[in-house]
This record gives C-alpha cells, sequence and structure tokens, in this order.
C-alpha cells in the first residue's frame, strides 16, 4: 500500500470517527436529551391536571379510565390481548398487550396499543360506512345483540337501526393472536334505494414521547397498495414525512394500511379481491395532529329487501414474524411481514434474522443464538480469512526490511514505493489482502445491528447474568465499578445526563474494546508515520466509548468475532514464528515472582 493511499485512509476513518463522535454528543445527545424533558414535563402536566388540552371529538383532555367510562363497552380477553370494545361509534379502541410488558422489571405492566377518544394521544380502529346521513357516525352507540366478552370462539354481535329503514349488524370475531374479523351487514328495509360505501381506519391523534426516534428504524404509515396479478407497492413514511406531505393516496386492491411503531402494528385490511382507495392523512383538529391510515371501497346501491355485506380484519398487535407470516398464508393477506423494517438490505437481513431464529429453536436463547451465529459466519469465511490473516502476518514480518528500505530511500519516496513493491512480490504478500476479512463481516454486522434494533423476536432477550436484554445497551457501567458501587449514575441530576450517557461504558463494550485492540496488535501497522501509528493506536478507546450504548447482542457478536481473529491469529503467527503480544504477555507473567506461577 502506498504511504500516501495509507494517510489518506487513515485521516478519511479519523475524520469519519470524529463526526460520528461530535454528532452524537452535540446534536443527537441534547436532541434526545431535550426530547425526554419535553416527555417528562408533559407527563407531569397531565398527571397534576388530567384535563389539560383539546382533542379531536372532545373538548378537553380526560385520563384514560374518564374515557373508558364514556360509553359501554364489551370486554376483550384472549391469550395476547386485554381490553374492551366501545359500543360508542362500535371501535376497538382499549388495547393491552398482555404477554409484553413495558420493561424487564418484574411487575412492569403490559404495553398499551389502543387509547379511546377523549384521552390524551388517542389511538384506534375505526370501521362503518359512509353515504348521505343515513350511516352510524362515530358518535352512534351501537346495543349488544349477543356475546358478553370477546375472545377466541366467543364472538359479539352489534347492531345498530337508523330509524330510516337501514338496519346495521356488526359481527367481531378475534383469534388467538392479534386478528380480528369484523363484518358488516348493511340491510336496505326502505321504501326506496340507498347509496352507501364501506371504509376501515387506523387513527392516532398525537404522538407518545416514546417513539425510537432513530433513523434506522421506520414509524410512521406502512401499507400495501396491492395490484391485480403482483405483490403490489410497499409504502413507509415516517411521521415527520407524513406531516410534511399531508396526504398520499392511491388505488389499490387489496393490500393493507397501518400505523407502525418500532415493534408494533395496528393495520385495516380489506378483502383482497376488492378495489379500495386506500389513504395516508394527517390532519390538524383543535391543535392535535391526526394520523390515519384508511382504506374507502367504492360505493355500494342497496335496492328495498337487499343487502349488502363487508368483511375487513384488524390487526393490533405486536410485529412478531412468524405470527405475521402465519396471516399471509392462512388470510392471503400479501408482504404483511414487510411491516417489519428490514430496510433497503433485506436480502441480508431477513437471512440473519432467519438463522437466528432457526438457532433460537436448538438452544432457546438469542444470546446463544448469536454465538453460533458468529461461528457459522467465520466458519464459512475461514479460508478466505486465512489467507488474509496469513498475508497481514507476512507484512507483520516484513515490517523491519520496510523499515530498513525507508530509512536508505528516505529523500527518494518513488524509488522507496518501487523497492517495497518489489518485496512485496518477492515475498508473495498481497498488502491489500487484510482487509478482506472486515469487510466480508460488514453485511453481517449490519444485518446483526438492524436485525436487534427492529424485530420484536429481540425485545428484551436474555442471556446471561446482567446481560437482560441484547436489545439495549450493557447496563452496567464503569462510573460505579460496574455494579460494585451501590450508586446509580443515571438518577444522579448532571451526571446521569452527561456522564451517565458519555461514560456509560459496561463490561461487555470493555471487552469489545480489549479485543479490538489485540487483534490490532496482532496485525501489521497501517503506516510508519509516529503520528498515524498513535491515532491507530487510540481507536480501540475510541470505538469503547462510541459502541458502548448499542445494543448488547451487537457488541457480543463482534467481541466473539474478534476471539476468532485472535486465535487464528495467533496460530499463523507461531506458524510464521513471528512476535505476537499473546507470547509476549505470557512471558511477562512468566518471569514474574511466584504468585504468578501459582
Amino acid at each position: 500500500m502506498e504511504p500516501d493511499n495509507s494517510r489518506n485512509t487513515m485521516l478519511f476513518v479519523v475524520c469519519a470517527v470524529a463526526i460520528l463522535i461530535v454528532y452524537q454528543i452535540f446534536i443527537m445527545r441534547p436532541a434526545q436529551q431535550r426530547q425526554a424533558e419535553e416527555a417528562r414535563q408533559h407527563a407531569a402536566i397531565a398527571a397534576a391536571n388530567p384535563i389539560a388540552a383539546a382533542t379531536p371529538g372532545a373538548s378537553v383532555f380526560v385520563n384514560r379510565d374518564e374515557a373508558l367510562a364514556q360509553s359501554p363497552r364489551i370486554g376483550i380477553d384472549t391469550p395476547d390481548l386485554k381490553g374492551s370494545i366501545s359500543l360508542k361509534g362500535g371501535r376497538i379502541d382499549d388495547l393491552f398487550l398482555k404477554n409484553y410488558p413495558q420493561t424487564i422489571g418484574k411487575d412492569s405492566p403490559p404495553v398499551e396499543l389502543f387509547r379511546p377518544e377523549g384521552a390524551k394521544q388517542a389511538y384506534f380502529a375505526d370501521l362503518g360506512w359512509t353515504g348521505g346521513g343515513a350511516a352510524p357516525t362515530p358518535n352512534t352507540v351501537w346495543t349488544k345483540a349477543s356475546g358478553d366478552r370477546l375472545g377466541p370462539g366467543k364472538p359479539i354481535l352489534l347492531t345498530w337501526d337508523n330509524g330510516q329503514g337501514l338496519t346495521f349488524n356488526r359481527a367481531i370475531t378475534v383469534d388467538d393472536q392479534y386478528m380480528f374479523t369484523v363484518v358488516d351487514t348493511v340491510i336496505n328495509h326502505a321504501a326506496g334505494p340507498v347509496q352507501i360505501a364501506p371504509y376501515a381506519s387506523v387513527q392516532r391523534q398525537g404522538l407518545p414521547g416514546d417513539l425510537a426516534n432513530n433513523p434506522i428504524i421506520h414509524e410512521g404509515a406502512v401499507g400495501l397498495f396491492g395490484q391485480p396479478g403482483a405483490n403490489g407497492q410497499l409504502k413507509l413514511i415516517k411521521f415527520k414525512d407524513w406531516k410534511k406531505k399531508g396526504q398520499e393516496a392511491a388505488a389499490s386492491t387489496g393490500g393493507w394500511f397501518g400505523v407502525t411503531d418500532k415493534y408494533w402494528l395496528a393495520a385495516v385490511i380489506p378483502d383482497q379481491s376488492e378495489a379500495v382507495q386506500g389513504t395516508f392523512r394527517v390532519s390538524t383538529v383543535n391543535g392535535v395532529d391526526v394520523y390515519e391510515a384508511n382504506f374507502v371501497a367504492p360505493p355500494r346501491s342497496l335496492a328495498p329487501g337487499q343487502q349488502t355485506v363487508q368483511t375487513t380484519h384488524v390487526f393490533a398487535g405486536a410485529k412478531k414474524v412468524s405470527v405475521l407470516q402465519g396471516y399471509q398464508a392462512s388470510l392471503g393477506v400479501p408482504r404483511l411481514d414487510d411491516s417489519v423494517d428490514w430496510g433497503n438490505f433485506w436480502f441480508f437481513t431477513r437471512p440473519i434474522f432467519w438463522l437466528l431464529s432457526k438457532f433460537y429453536g436448538f438452544v432457546g436463547n438469542f444470546g446463544l443464538s448469536i454465538l453460533l451465529l458468529t461461528i457459522t459466519v467465520r466458519t464459512l469465511f475461514f479460508p478466505l480469512a486465512n489467507k488474509s490473516y496469513e498475508s497481514m502476518t507476512k507484512m507483520k514480518k516484513l515490517q523491519p526490511q520496510m523499515e530498513e528500505i525507508k530509512k536508505k530511500n528516505e529523500k527518494d519516496p518513488a524509488k522507496q514505493q518501487q523497492e517495497i513493491m518489489e518485496l512485496y512480490k518477492r515475498e508473495k504478500v498481497n498488502p491489500l489482502a487484510g482487509c478482506a476479512p472486515l469487510l466480508i463481516q460488514i453485511p453481517v454486522f449490519y444485518s446483526l445491528y438492524k436485525v436487534l434494533f427492529v424485530t420484536i423476536e429481540m425485545r428484551h432477550a436474555p442471556f446471561i447474568g446482567w446481560l437482560r436484554d441484547l436489545s439495549a445497551p450493557d447496563p452496567t457501567t464503569i462510573l460505579n465499578l460496574f455494579g460494585l458501587i451501590p450508586w446509580n449514575p443515571a438518577t444522579t441530576p448532571m451526571i446521569g445526563s452527561i456522564l451517565g450517557t458519555t461514560l456509560h461504558v459496561g463490561v461487555l463494550p470493555v471487552l469489545y474494546g480489549f479485543t479490538m485492540w489485540l487483534t490490532q496488535a496482532m496485525s501489521p501497522p497501517p503506516s510508519t508515520d509516529p503520528t498515524q501509528k498513535l491515532i491507530f493506536q487510540f481507536f480501540p478507546i475510541i470505538f469503547t466509548f462510541t459502541l458502548a450504548r448499542s445494543p448488547a447482542g451487537l457488541l457480543l457478536y463482534w467481541t466473539f468475532s474478534n476471539l476468532f481473529t485472535i486465535v487464528q491469529q495467533y496460530v499463523i503467527m507461531r506458524r510464521f514464528k513471528v512476535d505476537n503480544p499473546i507470547d509476549g504477555m505470557i512471558a511477562r507473567l512468566k518471569g514474574r515472582p511466584a504468585a504468578a506461577n501459582g
């Protein structure tokens, strides 16, 4: 490698790392702290005065229990869901995910998905009919015709008569996971024809403060606009872009239309052969941004004595891949598992997730699955990596000769470079081959990073000991000597907000930094320039702090992968009789007094 190229590469890497750190400390972190503080203030105001501001459909905010009490209700109880359906409007607007606690705490409450209108940040599914004032409205109170509680095998039937000859019946069923089926029937008993059109929507009134706000995660509108004989077009619009656009609509045959968070999805699904108009809309009502994903089917003309039926599915739950794929197969809903944000490199992220899931099926622990993934990747690329490490070892062995050439031709860079290239050719060394092990792992590294962030299977997935959530950063910190001091820096003002994030370096990041230093020490230096060598030596420290807040599962993969590299390089260096830092450390230990030997 030419000296200028080496220098330019080093400067590029240093600048990139510096920009990343500056951006994280001075832009991302203040923004996250500001958002957290705003959320805390809003929560405090709401707790002190639940009647705080205007909302769509109500003149004031009320607390959740008061909003629930504004309508008679029918309970929902399934293995995965609990909540209720409002008879006012016939909405699914009260829903908790029983098997997903908010935190890993022992007494953590379940995740709330839907919240009734009238409460702050209401979120619900609304279905019905439009047409000439003859259809029920959101304020219409339906009558319970049968069923006391909705559950698997326990449907409910609602009914409403508009007093003008139209009878509306609504049958709602739910399976043992997250899919509701709503069958709406309209019967025309009037003397004349009536024209009405069915619709279904998911509506979110305002956004909560606990959104991820992470550029790698999609949160916002998501849907599939289907086309006859094709898979359709997947639409993804982040909340901020959604608000800027205001509205986006398109014709669709079947498909599905919803609102997604990092792990949760609410979507309405028409019959897959039905032509509908799908719309993502944002409107401001009484100062509140209302985000809505809906579809409207073409109007239907009902002659006297006729009836029409509309069947709509409503998904409301966790984006568990196996569940989504199950609905794709059983209901014929195309690409529902694309509601999981696989990203533009889905051809990497999907196989990585599939492999992790298979390993998990064998060992029952995602931490062990990540280790098995590491073993698989390193085994697949072992021959290529072995050649690369051999080349790196030869490079390290040639360092003394290269230093002599550079000293001898210090004033003639061209001749210096010529003799170095001849040395490479004579010793059959490729100076670029050492990049291969890193390059071949970049797709795996990125894919695992994405999978850990977006798949709910990784949420709260434990490994061993203190690592109780592989999708979150290592909870230990050097500030309290990894838990030896009974003090939580995060709870201390200023220290918690500044040092608690900047210096929150746990056990796993330290292990990662150490293994990175050791692999670097076993590799030939990229340059003989003293300044560049010094900068290069700081890389393990820089990356230890930079990646300390990354998901623990990602650091687990990278640390274990570094251990593979260390063992592989060690064996090769011993074979080529090249000095290595491990032998040096062992020698120093043996040279100590008897305590070192004992």
